[in-house]
Order: C-alpha cells, then structure tokens, then sequence
C-alpha cells in the first residue's frame, strides 16, 4: 500500500497561503527585507536554469539582477494548491526587458510567462525553498518575437540576444539540483 499524505490542519494551510501571499507582494513592491524575512534561510532554485540562490546575499543579488532586467515585474496569479509540505501556485510572470538578463541585452520587449512555485515548508512550518518551474524558451521568444526582424537595430538586437543565451546555456547545472532521491511511498 502507498504511503498516505495527509493536508496539514486548515489553520497551517491559510498560514502557509498568507505567508506566500506576502512573499509576492514583498516581491512585487521590491521591498527585499520583508521578502527575505518569509525564510529563517532564504533559498531559490530556478529548475530551468538548474541554478540556486542560497542565502541572503545571493538571493538579494538574484532581486537585483531581475529587476535591472525586468523593473516593472509584476504577476497575475492563476491557482494555489497544497501539499502536505508545500503551496504550489501557478502565475503568469510579466515584465518588460529593459535592463540585461544575464548575457542577453535588453530588448524594451514585454514578455508574459505561465510559471509554477513550490513553496516548500519544514516540519516546524518555516519556508524552506522557493523552487520555480517556467520555460526559458516562452522567455526568449517574447523578448525577440516583438522586434521588427526588418528593422537592421532590431535584427541587431535579435542577434544579441540570441548570442546571449547561446553564451549562458553551456552553464554547469548546481549540483545540489542532480543529487535526487525517490520518494518514500512506502511499501
């Protein structure tokens, strides 16, 4: 027989929700302190990009390079769930590309993206991770999908980009995010 999860009482339930609704405000409004302060450790992993940010700086630092890339980001949010250990919301990520995103430089294109984020809390309730799910792809080709291709600055603009995410997908996937295990489901 399979394991069995059961939900946590309803009180932990809107406890966790309300938590990760301030997450996103906090988020939204850039006010960092308030964003980190919903972890005792903060810690992202972006399964995309098989990156993780781990810690205040590095976290503040992520902040900081998506708000250069993205000032206005913003999002629409489609679904909560839970789990035993998790919220999981599904949101659409918006934001205009006006600063540069990692190596690709900035377009002045808009992009609206679907997303999914595991908030994932410890037996004593903390939040743990914030693991986000989202295609890089979608990204992209919003971010160049607006330029007039026969513009030559916006072809121009095109090649950079391309260029750009060319020259960070031969990155070295974090470790931490290959060293899985099944779960326990029992016997």
């Amino acid at each position: 027989m399979p394991k069995r999860f059961t939900l946590p009482p309803e009180d932990v339930l809107r406890a966790r929700e309300k938590l990760v609704l301030d997450h996103f405000r906090d988020e939204v409004s850039q006010d960092w302190d308030a964003t980190l302060s919903t972890f005792p450790h903060p810690h992202y992993e972006l399964i995309a990009q098989m990156l993780v940010h781990d810690g205040d700086s590095e976290v503040r630092d992520y902040y900081h390079d998506t708000r250069v890339a993205f000032p206005d980001q913003d999002h629409e949010l489609i679904a909560f769930r839970h789990s035993h250990d998790a919220v999981i919301v599904e949101f659409w990520l918006l934001g205009t590309h006006l600063g540069p995103l990692g190596k690709i430089p900035p377009t002045g294109s808009r992009h609206r993206t679907r997303m999914t984020a595991y908030f994932v809390f410890d037996e004593q309730e903390r939040l743990v991770t914030e693991r986000i799910y989202f295609d890089q792809l979608t990204i992209l080709k919003q971010l160049v999908g607006g330029l007039d291709k026969r513009d030559p600055r916006d072809l121009l603009k095109v090649g950079r980009a391309v260029a750009g995410a060319l020259a960070m997908a031969g990155a070295e996937p974090d470790p931490r995010l290959l060293a899985t295990t099944p779960p326990d489901l029992g016997d």
